[in-house]
C-alpha cells in the first residue's frame, strides 16, 4: 500500500526541469524576496523605539572613497536628526514639538552620529532599502538612546519648563529638562515651580515639596488667627 501511494505521488511530481510553471505554482521553484522584514533595523524601528534586526546587505567601499563614504553616512544621518527629534520631543498632551528640548536632541543626535556613524567609511550605514547595515549596531544605540530620553524628558519634564519659562522660574534654559527630570532642581528654583508651575510639574515635584507648599498658606492663616487672638 505504501509503495503504491509513493509511486503515485512520484508519477505526479511535475518535471520542473522540462516544464515552466508559473511563479505561484506549488511545484514551482522558490524565490527570494529580498525586501526588508518587519523585524529589519530602519529608520522607523529608530523612530518607534522597538526592537530590530540587523539584517542589510552592503558592499565594502574602495580605499579611494573612504572619506567620502564616512561623510556621506553621517550627513544622512543628520538629515533625518531633524525630523525624528521633533516627534521624539512632543508632549504626550501637546500637539507641537517643545521647541527647545527638540533644539536639545538635535544636537546630541548630530553629535552621535559623529561619533558613532562614519564606520570609518568602510560600508554604508544604511543599503539601498533603508536598512542599518550589522556594523552600525553601535551608532543605532547611540541615536535610539538620544531619542529615547528626549521622549522621556517631553514627557516628565517638557510641560514643567514651558510653565517655568513663562513664569521666570529660575533654572530655565539649556539643562531644564535634564534636571526636572532627574530632580536636581536647586531650592530657588524649586520653591518657584512648586509656587507657580505645581500642576504642570506634578510629576517631578517631589510629594514633600507640594504638601509644604499646599500647607503653607494655612500655616499662615494660623498664625495671624493666633496673633489676632493675642491683642
Amino acid at each position: 500500500m505504501i509503495t503504491a501511494v509513493l509511486l503515485a505521488l512520484r508519477c505526479s511530481t511535475p518535471d520542473v526541469a522540462g516544464t515552466a510553471l508559473p511563479p505561484e505554482a506549488l511545484g514551482a521553484p522558490p524565490q527570494v524576496d529580498e525586501s526588508p522584514t518587519a523585524w529589519a533595523c530602519t529608520v522607523e524601528t529608530l523612530r518607534a523605539g522597538r526592537e530590530c534586526v540587523f539584517e542589510a546587505e552592503v558592499t565594502s567601499s574602495t580605499d579611494t572613497d573612504v572619506q567620502s563614504q564616512a561623510a556621506g553616512n553621517i550627513r544622512a544621518l543628520k538629515d533625518i536628526g531633524r525630523t525624528l527629534c521633533a516627534q521624539a520631543a512632543k508632549p504626550p498632551s501637546g500637539v507641537a514639538a517643545d521647541k527647545n528640548l527638540a533644539a536639545q536632541c538635535e544636537r546630541k543626535f548630530a553629535d552621535a552620529a559623529e561619533d558613532a556613524c562614519g564606520l570609518d567609511g568602510k560600508v554604508p550605514v544604511v543599503d539601498a532599502k533603508g536598512r542599518f547595515a550589522p556594523a552600525a549596531r553601535a551608532c543605532y544605540r547611540q541615536l535610539s538612546q538620544v531619542l529615547q530620553d528626549t521622549a522621556m524628558m517631553a514627557t516628565v519634564a517638557s510641560a514643567c519648563c514651558q510653565c517655568a519659562e513663562k513664569r521666570g522660574c529660575p533654572g530655565t534654559g539649556e539643562r531644564c529638562h535634564e534636571n526636572v527630570s532627574r530632580q536636581e532642581v536647586g531650592p530657588a528654583a524649586l520653591a518657584c515651580l512648586a509656587n507657580q508651575c505645581g500642576e504642570a510639574c506634578s510629576l517631578v515635584i517631589p510629594a514633600s515639596q507640594m504638601t509644604s507648599r499646599d500647607s503653607r498658606p494655612a500655616t499662615q492663616a494660623r498664625r495671624s488667627s493666633q496673633a489676632a487672638g493675642s491683642l
